[in-house]
């Protein structure tokens, strides 16, 4: 299907999303150094990260159940309100000077972004043909990268504006206006009718869907992309500033640099996934991840964290897309609310663990040894995307 003929439903939950989630890169730049400078502790610098991350993990699950009692449409403005309640936290934490406020500004991002990251199930919903997912999914992906620029971009542009002696304050009223935008454009979506099977089907329970091999191995990939991605990305703009003083504008740099490597290769994802297939996508997104580690063990110079920052930015997008597009493989219509949710609550619960463990493992043991930490989940990545290479190539 040539791009000119996807549904208008696509190309205005990709933009819409790309407004909405602008606020994670935003968090990862100013979250970091704004808790360096609050925070009680150095080893609680990343915290604020963690707990945008971990409002994601924790109400995944009831921003499913929101939007499936409330409709897309109506769920998502849930979603919408509870960001612009959080970047007003946010400017009360700066004018205040209060790490717990920040810990709320973060925290509500985050449950914004459990909303936000179903848009991409609602853009599945808007095709009939199952073959153009990856097509969809690349478009979708591919609106992050207007996140990637906008979100540090406003994060350093804002840090003394408004109120000089109040770093980042105007950061988050800018974060505000682009998340209000993001509103008025999610305004144009139509929500999708979806085809349901007979009710004298029975359904199954859940526990026999997620044992699905199909289930396990999109899971796993998904997962693995953004653990690891978690863990150095949130150690990274700390790393960089506080220990190895680098100027703002070289960690904002590598920052926008991997969040553009995480969604640029999208424009092309629905091509690579027609021609690698998804267990090629996942096995390559794995080696890139791989490739990641070897860079950042070679030294603290900017192009080490630039190149390995890019590795992980290109693998995070490899594997989270194969797994995205495989999951819907594993169930039926009717069941996509409960198995979505309980994928999206596993996925971003690792995605928490990896970024509340980065401050902690960065101050406590050094950047070596969180970068080795990465080789258990890159190497059960590797080995899933072999099996499924091997023994079920359901994407050819």
């Amino acid at each position: 299907m040539p791009l000119a003929k996807l549904p208008r439903n696509i190309w205005i939950l990709a933009l819409s999303q790309s407004f909405s989630m602008t606020c994670a890169p935003f968090m990862i730049l100013v979250g970091g150094l704004l808790g360096a400078q609050l925070a009680p502790s150095s080893k609680l610098a990343t915290l604020p990260v963690a707990a945008m991350i971990l409002g994601s993990a924790l109400f995944t699950g009831i921003a499913v159940y929101v939007l499936k009692r409330l409709g897309r449409k109506r769920g998502s403005y849930v979603g919408i309100a509870l960001a612009l309640v959080g970047t007003g936290l946010g400017m009360c934490s700066t004018l205040w000077q209060s790490f717990n406020l920040l810990l709320g500004a973060a925290f509500l991002l985050g449950v914004s972004l459990a909303f936000a990251q179903q848009y991409r199930f609602a853009a599945l919903e808007s095709l009939s043909d199952k073959s153009n997912f990856g097509l969809a999914l690349s478009v979708m992906m591919a609106g992050g990268i207007l996140s990637a620029f906008v979100g540090p971009e406003i994060g350093s542009l804002g840090k003394n504006w408004l109120f000089p002696e109040h770093d980042f304050l105007g950061s988050f009223v800018l974060l505000a206006g682009v998340i209000a935008l993001g509103g008025v454009v999610f305004s144009l979506y139509r929500a999708t009718t979806i085809q349901v099977e007979s009710r004298d089907v029975e359904a199954r329970p859940l526990i026999k869907i997620i044992r699905n091999p199909v289930f396990v191995v999109s899971i796993i990939a998904s997962s693995v992309s953004y653990g690891v991605m978690s863990l150095v990305m949130t150690a990274t703009p700390v790393n960089m500033y506080e220990l190895c003083g680098y100027e703002l504008s070289d960690t904002k740099e590598v920052i926008q640099n991997h969040i553009m490597a995480m969604f640029l290769p999208s424009l092309i994802g629905g091509f690579l996934m027609k021609r690698m297939g998804i267990g090629g996508m996942m096995l390559s997104g794995g080696i890139l991840y791989a490739i990641m580690m070897v860079v950042a063990l070679q030294g603290s110079e900017y192009m080490h964290f630039n190149g390995a920052l890019l590795a992980l930015g290109v693998g995070w997008n490899f594997l989270f897309i194969s797994g995205t597009a495989l999951l819907p493989r594993s169930y039926r219509p009717e069941e996509r609310f409960k198995v979505q949710a309980t994928n999206d609550v596993v996925v971003f619960s690792i995605q928490a663990i990896g970024s509340l463990g980065a401050g902690w493992l960065l101050f406590q043991f050094g950047w070596n040894t969180l970068v080795w930490i990465c080789v258990v989940p890159i190497f059960v990545a590797m080995l899933a995307s072999t099996w499924f290479l091997i023994k079920k190539p359901l994407d050819e």
